[in-house]
């Protein structure tokens, strides 16, 4: 069965070629012109992956963004044409898994969704447990504890905690991380790792203005706090 994409977005010209080069490239796609149809749609036909523009009708795309990430861990790519970084930046910490600036290549579209699809179908290659404190990272089981309560984390966000904590006080700069993460970096996507590591300290630490577990290494990145270990 070929994977299935779900391209929200209000322009139809978009949608079109969104889908047409989807569609040679061996993918199913399902297609919405607003916010509240793409979750209707998003509900009852568990997609693979959503391509969803920021800038809808009805629903914000930010809304349908958070509304499915409560709802299910499916990959989510974002379209927009909004210049304010803001925007793109909100869409990362609220689980998205990648953005593409309008206008866009289609070619790049279909090279983006592959590239996420085999992060996705591949993730970690996890062997072991960390204990870092009162956090166990089960590698194996894709979960994360703190004092035995079980936390909720994205892909994204347990993929990166995994990464720092697999090298407690080593200094990784964003291009590694997102080079680890993605498989690509480029200076873009540099300020979408403050966002996740924003993120990951809300649900993470006890007090995530003064964090103990992941820190800040101005000017560089950000390493796992090695003093923390058990």
């Amino acid at each position: 069965m070929n994977e299935r994409i779900l391209v929200v977005d209000d322009e139809p010209k978009i949608v079109k070629l969104a889908r047409d080069y989807l569609e040679r490239s061996g993918y199913a796609v399902l297609t919405a012109g607003d916010g509240r149809t793409a979750l209707t749609i998003a509900r009852s036909e568990k997609p693979d992956m959503v391509v969803l523009d920021l800038n809808l009708p009805e629903l914000d795309g930010l809304d349908v963004c958070r509304t499915l990430r409560r709802e299910s861990d499916v990959p989510i790519i974002m379209l927009t044409a909004r210049i304010d970084e803001t925007d793109r930046l909100i869409g990362l910490e609220l689980g998205a898994d990648d953005y593409i600036t309008k206008p866009f290549s289609p070619r790049e579209l279909v090279a983006r969704v592959r590239a996420v699809l085999r992060r996705v179908r591949g993730g970690l290659v996890p062997t072991e447990q960390i204990q870092v404190g009162d956090i166990e990272i089960d590698l194996n089981g894709h979960r994360i504890s703190r004092a035995g309560e079980t936390l909720q984390l994205t892909r994204i966000e347990f993929n990166l905690l995994a990464i720092l904590a697999q090298h407690p006080g080593q200094t990784l700069s964003r291009e590694q991380l997102l080079e680890r993460l993605h498989g690509f970096s480029h200076d873009t996507y540099e300020r979408s790792i403050d966002a996740h590591v924003k993120n990951l300290r809300r649900k993470l630490e006890p007090d995530p203005s003064e964090p103990i577990y992941i820190l800040t290494v101005y000017g560089i990145g950000y390493k796992f706090n090695d003093e923390v270990m058990a």
